[in-house]
């Protein structure tokens, strides 16, 4: 029996049921052990950095708009402070496909790394909440004897305190994801207004407070476990040259513990001494040596933890490391195959096309039709008129005076109905007007002319519209 076959025969029954589930079908609450080392170093260095963008985003202005907002009920969109509206939904499909192909590569290349350094959940649940209870309750085993304990003052203190303080950072997500919804200058209105003008808005930041509450309070990595599709979404992406963390078993077995001064190759021992580290780091509570597994989310604890022991018994560290399992076998670092690079490929060229539309794109959405249910009329003049509606979106902040010019026709023009037409910034119109040329245009009943819409003076489009007149 090869030494692969040896851990996944009997011990495969390990993908039966997940980590936090018991055989009766009860939570097993998770205890890990304080993570350190230069993994972990370098994950808070990017989960800090990560928070300080969420939190500081909402007040950071660009052009005199947030740098991002989201903002559903008034179907405005702000990226790096340009706005888009719903006549940019093509955008943002494009952008979502890009969004889908980056995280299939993402995933085929280095497998959820994205849920341990990245993830929004994963960030605050280990580098906010779970570091506040282990400053508090102290850490795994002080965790679990705290648990253990009776209802005392001792626990009562710590138990109360900590939730305070989830509530509280809690409060504060809430108070800032809403800030990309409605906008920070609209929840400081909530904030500081009277609170029986706000009700509905205080009412939703007690829902949204409460729900962030319970995830990090009770459900936590419950939520990568069995709640998020990505990770069910990793098991059909993964392939065997996947970067992953993975335990080399060719290295690690057969595992037993260390003793001192012992050639452990000749008495057909493995590097790994069954110290069980990389267990009792692990977030979701798995044994990385069973191989890639559902919970894993790549945060490297266990890399950290395992290079830790292996230092102390001065054996080589990566028993435990970001490697595929072809990488294992053939004893080879990242390999660029044929999908990798077709989902590359793909994912440059559609970033391409966004980049360029994003460009090209307009201030303006300018669109002409003939006025519903009308037909042609001829004036006192002898000339005949049609009815036009324009409707003209501007993406700008800035105010225009709209005019109309018809271009290229002798004796013709256009007649207003307003006089004064407007356009805020941020805003649509829809305004009516009259398009008048001589009888003589007319070739068999139809006309086509092109009418310039100017905004303070300038050029905002040009639009070519059907007339309809006299057959002649």
């Amino acid at each position: 029996m090869s030494e692969q076959e040896k851990i996944t025969g009997d011990e495969e029954e390990f993908r039966d049921h997940i980590s936090t589930v018991n055989e009766e079908g009860k939570r097993v609450w998770i205890f890990p052990k304080k993570p350190s080392g230069k993994w972990y170093n370098r994950r808070k260095i990017v989960s800090y950095f990560l928070l300080v963008l969420l939190f500081a985003s909402p007040h950071i202005k660009v052009g005199g708009e947030q740098l991002f907002l989201f903002n559903i009920i008034e179907r405005k969109f702000v990226l790096f402070g340009k706005v888009f509206w719903p006549q940019d939904l093509y955008l943002f499909a494009i952008a979502a496909i890009i969004l889908v192909i980056f995280i299939t590569l993402f995933t085929v290349v280095y497998g959820r790394l994205f849920c341990g350094w990245v993830c929004p959940q994963t960030i605050f649940m280990e580098m906010v909440f779970r570091r506040i209870e282990y400053w508090i309750e102290g850490d795994w085993t002080h965790q679990k004897k705290l648990k253990a304990m009776p209802w005392n003052r001792e626990k009562i203190l710590k138990k109360t305190g900590k939730h305070l303080i989830f509530w509280g950072i809690s409060f504060l997500i809430a108070n800032t994801f809403l800030a990309y919804i409605i906008g920070s200058d609209e929840l400081w209105k909530i904030q500081t207004d009277p609170i029986d003008q706000h009700v509905g808005g205080l009412i939703s930041i007690v829902i949204f407070t409460t729900i962030f509450y319970l995830v990090f309070a009770k459900l936590r990595e419950q939520v990568c476990t069995t709640i998020c599709p990505y990770g069910r979404l990793q098991g059909v992406l993964l392939d065997q040259n996947s970067m992953v963390v993975a335990y080399d078993h060719k290295r690690g077995e057969e595992r037993a513990k260390f003793r001192k001064n012992e050639d452990r190759s000749k008495v057909g021992k493995g590097d790994c001494i069954d110290c069980h580290q990389c267990v009792h780091v692990c977030p979701t509570g798995i044994d990385i040596r069973n191989g890639t597994q559902l919970e894993c989310v790549n945060c490297t604890a266990c890399i950290d933890a395992c290079d830790h022991m292996m230092e102390g018994v001065g054996l080589e560290k990566g028993l435990i490391r970001i490697v595929s399992e072809n990488g294992i076998k053939n004893n080879h670092g990242f390999v660029w195959t044929h999908r990798i690079k077709a989902y590359t490929a793909l994912l440059i060229g559609l970033i391409a096309v966004l980049v360029v539309l994003l460009i090209t794109r307009k201030d303006f959405e300018t669109e002409i039709f003939k006025q519903r249910g009308s037909i042609f009329l001829m004036t006192e003049d002898g000339r005949i008129s049609n009815t036009y509606t324009l409707k003209l979106t501007n993406k700008t902040k800035k105010k225009y005076k709209i005019d109309f010019e018809l271009v290229g026709v002798k004796n013709g023009e256009i007649r207003k109905m307003n006089e004064k037409v407007v356009l805020k910034g941020e805003d649509e119109i829809k305004e009516r007007f009259l398009v008048v040329v001589p009888y003589s245009a007319f070739d068999k009943g139809k006309k086509k002319v092109v009418v310039r819409v100017l905004g303070n003076g300038k050029e905002i489009s040009r639009e070519t519209v059907k007339l309809s007149g006299p057959y002649i």
